[in-house]
């Protein structure tokens, strides 16, 4: 029943990060990276990481994922820096997103900080396909 109950856990933390994956990049984000941090991280199993081009297009970024999750009745436990728009932070449970305006993220280098952390692959691993436009 345990084992049940983590590879469901599992699964579903896959698809919630899919789904900010995608909203993420339907809005633009730069530089989208998802780290696997399962079995480093007791908090969360994924981070998404990803840069606005502006404060203003951070706070679109974490208003579009939070406004899609909330769609499907999934609500973020805890979220902040939405007002400045240098770094939001929202967490999801098994999903934590990060949106950084660049500079910042390049200050806090969490890839780096989680380098051990395996990366997924968004259409190997999420099942997304990047469109034409976006490269």
């Amino acid at each position: 029943m345990q084992q049940l109950k983590k590879e469901y856990r599992e699964h579903t933390a896959l698809e919630l990060a899919a789904v900010c994956a995608r909203v993420a990049l339907d809005t633009k984000a730069e530089d989208l990276v998802v780290l696997d941090v399962r079995g480093q991280a007791s908090f969360t199993d994924c981070f998404l990481i990803m840069s606005g081009r502006s404060t203003r297009h951070v706070q679109a970024l974490a208003e579009a994922i939070e406004a899609e999750l909330n769609s499907k009745r999934i609500n973020s436990k805890h979220a902040e820096g939405l007002q400045e728009g240098l770094w939001v932070l929202l967490d999801f449970g098994d999903v934590v997103a990060h949106i950084f305006y660049k500079e910042t993220r390049q200050f806090y280098n969490l890839e780096g900080l989680w380098h051990d952390a395996p990366r997924l692959d968004l259409q190997a691993d999420l099942g997304i396909e990047e469109q034409e436009d976006d490269k």
